[in-house]
């Protein structure tokens, strides 16, 4: 599985890393040319962690419609991303190494 993340790892960077995906790590904003080097035409999943980059969900489903998105963050994502994200989850309630392990598939 190759994943993308954007924003602060949180601790889901290192735990997706450590169930054997392939990460890319988008340290600041996720704008087009980020995601496209961070290869999102071929990533499974991206990931973001600061819901104020919630406009590179838009962006990288224009370039990859298939890929799956996760909000790993505290906050509300807002709301012209909610039908494009596919899970929601706030670090508070469930920790990164629990998320890690259903993304990866090994929960099932």
């Amino acid at each position: 599985m190759k994943a993308i993340l954007v924003g602060p790892d949180r601790g889901l960077g290192d735990a997706l890393e450590s169930v054997g995906v392939t990460l890319s790590r988008i340290d600041g904003f996720g704008t087009g040319d980020a995601l496209r080097e961070a290869g999102v035409e071929d990533a499974d999943l991206l990931v973001l962690t600061d819901v104020g980059e919630a406009t590179a969900v838009s962006i990288a489903k224009e370039a990859n419609p298939g890929i799956s998105v996760v909000i790993y963050a505290p906050d509300t994502m807002p709301e012209f991303v909610r039908g494009q994200v596919d899970l929601a989850v706030d670090p508070d309630l469930l920790a990164a190494d629990v998320v890690a392990s259903e993304l990866a598939g090994e929960g099932e």
